[in-house]
């Protein structure tokens, strides 16, 4: 099935392939990438029905690959690159897309634009086909950001997908190469640029960046931007493969397994749900990431936006043989992997509801292929067996995963308590005592089921109370009702009892994230993280934040600035997210870059100096707010974890859900609260390694004052 958007725009595409590399001392020859251009050029003609008139390709054939010589492209040299970029802006109208596809080498080399970078800083991009000769030059960053930022401010709809990396070796093997080098380019290069005056790169740069290099993430590509799509095949620490497909011919992990989901999926997928599946496929063969920057939520090939659910990706399939009587065998999943693990929360016996790629509504569970639970946790991931197939559809890479139900050991459980008649403040009018039973029944009958909560009994401490008060409205205690728990729920609401249960749920989840820690984890003296204070920032004064005067005790007026402070002092790249617990029972990710992003790799050494606006919610008086900082070796995805606040009203979050605008809030509603399975004991996994040394988090502790 083709992956066609119901309109498609005039698209113009640029595509750049280079195999053969006049002779150098650092870029070898490939012998994939003219075969990604051929892949790709086919599925824009063939399945887009894509004019070949508005089809740009600039190609380099390796003459050890026949096949690919047939074609004579003019060549991607520097010039040749800059003149297409410029001859396309030129051409495309407003509103109409750029598609932009480059499969070879990237590279690294001094930077040419101290004034910008700094000295003995790096400038990188791609490598053309001529960078060999003595006046080669590279397409370096600073100049495709000016390329990009032309076509965007017509209002061209751009997409990059860079099939490359920085850092890497020579081609190794006969069926996987790597696109890149490990070392540096210093050899002196000729600073002038096709692409525009050095005053005009170096003023686009600065508006790109907010006027400090600062901005931009050491080993990415570009500035990070909403007005278009990047698609980079690995992080800044990684390789680029091209490898044999099937034993077959070679092409780029990221080309050959984004035309392969696009032309193998459900239509309307976002960039995201194709970031999800490509990243799944290449992660089972490869150490290497690809990443998604910009507008993710945008159609693929289309102008308009979906709205994005969040959940896990499936990253690994096992399937197993089996012959039921008198039918063929056939092949059935036996255990999925999932890319969340214990710096997620996940910990065995937690349960899984598996959908088809491509899902967006996960309040369908007739929908559901499979119930998972896990077996097995590493640091960020987790291997789940498959205990029921509930639909004959194939689970595939990049299909998503819907938390159902805790594992045992987080199961929660509550006591329904009631009350004496009187008027102290622990006892209750006879009117509203008459109500009482059938109250707390109603909830009682709303538990049933759930995969979180559980009734405590006579001889277990519960964890949560839930009564009636003398207003007839029903509250949660943890010894004293919990605070801030708003709207009201009144007893006479026929929908009140499911809401308690759904807000019980909402509290557990909650006070989990709030409670993730791992103390034992080397990386944890690895990680500075610490929240600062500049009084008067905001009138312009210059001074340097600085440490509050008892960090143990740390109080910030509502509405104030504070900077937190997030330094890597280990020898190799973290991935780093933050979380923000906050007071009014949301959670929610706190970016560090525009635009937000999965997670943000730092470098070793590599700090931030970000500064935080906390104020406090309406009604509320004070309140406690964390901040979780997150770092691990793989990649995480901590999306999932976010929480809408209590504070909104229930009926309006519904209205809003109706409309899209918080599917995170639908997400997290459907999980665990029509759960109609409970979770059995958890089945043993022995680890290989230890897994807790992967991942760690440091929090900060802040209480809001009005």
């Amino acid at each position: 099935m083709t992956n066609l958007p119901e309109e498609l725009p005039n698209v113009y595409a640029l595509l750049i392939g280079i195999d053969y590399y006049l002779p150098n001392r650092l870029y070898k020859s490939l012998k994939g990438s003219v075969r990604d251009i051929n892949l790709v050029a086919s599925y824009l003609s063939q399945t887009l029905k894509i004019p070949s008139e508005r089809i740009f390709r600039l190609t380099s054939p390796n003459p050890e690959v026949p096949e690919t010589i047939e074609i004579k492209d003019p060549e991607p040299t520097y010039a040749n690159i800059v003149a297409q970029f410029h001859a396309i802006t030129q051409i495309a109208q407003p509103g109409e897309q750029v598609y932009i596809h480059y499969s070879g080498h990237g590279g690294r080399t001094t930077t040419i634009y101290p004034e910008l970078k700094g000295n003995d800083q790096l400038d990188e991009g791609i490598v053309p086909m001529d960078v060999g000769n003595e006046s080669g030059r590279y397409l370096r960053d600073v100049e495709l950001a000016t390329l990009l930022k032309r076509m965007t401010d017509k209002g061209l709809i751009v997409t990059l997908v860079l099939d490359s990396c920085h850092s890497g070796e020579a081609t190794r093997g006969d069926d996987v190469a790597i696109r890149g080098i490990g070392e540096i380019d210093t050899a002196p290069r000729d600073c002038e640029s096709l692409v525009a005056p050095q005053q005009e790169l170096i003023e686009n740069w600065q508006a790109l960046t907010d006027g400090t290099a600062a901005s931009i993430t050491p080993g990415r590509w570009l500035p990070q931007s909403r007005d278009y799509v990047l698609l980079a095949a690995c992080r800044p620490s990684e390789y680029a493969y091209e490898y044999a497909v099937s034993g077959k011919e070679r092409h780029g992990a990221l080309t050959y397994w984004t035309i392969d989901t696009l032309t193998s999926s459900p239509s309307g997928l976002t960039y995201k749900t194709l970031h999800d599946r490509v990243s799944a496929k290449i992660q089972s063969k490869f150490p290497q990431m690809p990443m998604l920057v910009g507008e993710s939520d945008r159609f693929v090939f289309g102008v308009e936006h979906g709205f994005l659910q969040y959940a896990v990706n499936v990253l690994e399939v096992i399937e197993e043989e089996v012959t039921e009587a008198d039918s063929e065998p056939k092949r059935v999943p036996k255990q999925v992997r999932l890319n969340a693990g214990m710096a997620n929360g996940i910990s065995r016996g937690a349960r899984f509801a598996i959908y088809a790629f491509g899902t967006t509504d996960f309040t369908q569970t007739n929908q559901q292929l499979a119930i998972v639970e896990i077996a097995g946790v590493g640091a960020s991931d987790a291997w789940a067996d498959v205990i029921e197939v509930l639909h004959s559809g194939k689970i595939d890479f990049g299909a998503q995963a819907v938390m159902l139900s805790a594992p045992v050991d987080l199961v929660r459980a509550v006591r329904l308590f009631k009350k004496a008649v009187g008027d102290k403040d622990n006892q209750l009018p006879q009117t509203i005592k008459d109500l009482e039973d059938d109250a707390l029944s109603a909830v009682e009958e709303a538990l049933a089921g759930n995969g979180w909560l559980k009734l405590a009994d006579a001889h277990q401490k519960e964890d949560y109370q839930v009564g009636v008060n003398q207003k007839g409205e029903y509250e949660i205690c943890t010894g004293t009702p919990i605070e801030n728990l708003t709207p009201a729920l009144k007893i006479d609401d026929s929908d009140a009892p499911q809401q308690v249960v759904k807000r019980l749920v909402h509290l557990v989840k909650y006070q989990a994230i709030q409670q993730l820690s791992n103390h034992f984890s080397d990386l944890t003296g690895q990680l500075e993280v610490e929240l600062l204070t500049q009084p008067n920032w905001r009138l312009g004064m210059s001074k340097k934040p600085q440490p509050f005067p008892d960090p143990t005790n740390l109080v910030v007026k509502s509405g104030e600035c504070a900077f937190l402070r997030i330094k890597n002092t280990s020898s190799q790249d973290l991935n780093v997210a933050v979380l923000d617990v906050e007071p009014n029972w949301a959670v929610s990710r706190i970016p560090l870059q525009k635009p937000e992003a999965i997670f943000y790799p730092f470098n070793p050494n590599q700090e931030i100096l970000l500064p935080l606006n906390l104020t406090l919610p309406e009604k509320h008086q004070s309140g406690k707010e964390t901040i979780k900082v997150f770092a691990t070796i793989k990649q995480n995805d901590f999306r999932w974890l976010e929480l809408p606040s209590l504070d909104e009203e229930i009926e309006k979050k519904a209205e809003k859900l109706a409309r899209g605008d918080n599917p995170l809030g639908q997400l997290m509603a459907a999980v665990g609260a029509d759960v109609d399975r409970s979770p059995d004991i958890t089945r043993a996994a022995i680890p290989i390694f230890d897994p807790s040394q992967e991942w760690t988090t440091k929090e900060i502790k802040i209480t809001l004052t009005r």
